[in-house]
């Protein structure tokens, strides 16, 4: 595997983990797993474009 699909499936774990249905993240609202949805989309033009 690449660095690429690693740092995707990482971050797709991430943003899983921060939905905030889940108990340890409820009080956290939308923030985390919007902030980490950002962060995947760029990963992942990067991957397509081939910079990573």
């Amino acid at each position: 595997m690449s660095l690429g699909t690693i740092l995707v499936i990482i971050l797709i774990l991430l943003l899983i983990g921060a939905l905030p249905s889940w108990g340890h993240s409820r009080s956290w609202g939308y923030l985390p797993s919007g902030g980490l949805g950002l962060v995947l989309v760029i990963v992942i033009i990067l991957v397509l474009m081939g910079r990573i």
